[in-house]
């Protein structure tokens, strides 16, 4: 398992599973290489990164079939600028610290 090397999958993409598991992602409307191994996870439908291509920056899911809850480790990215998940059916709470 590879998730723990930091080189080979950054800590970043390692919240952004979460949230894709714990949203339902296999329901999502659009979710172009999401968890692709072999995909950068800037390249993932909805999310877009710093110039570098390091740091998630925004994350843009709105209207896109999302249910389930919002993983708490969404706080963990620390770049996050902006986040629309309107016109989703997410349950629970958005961490205070977004």
């Amino acid at each position: 398992d590879l998730t723990s090397d930091t080189k080979l999958c950054p800590p970043e993409r390692n919240i952004l599973r979460e949230i894709y598991i714990s949203a339902k992602g296999g329901e999502w409307t659009k979710s172009s290489l999401w968890l692709d191994e072999y995909a950068n996870h800037c390249l993932w439908f909805g999310v877009e990164c710093d110039e570098k291509d390091e740091f998630v920056v925004k994350l843009k899911l709105n209207s896109n079939g999302m249910s389930g809850t919002l993983s708490p480790n969404i706080s963990s990215l620390s770049f996050l600028e902006h986040v629309d998940l309107s016109d989703n059916d997410i349950k629970g709470t958005i961490p205070t610290e977004i």
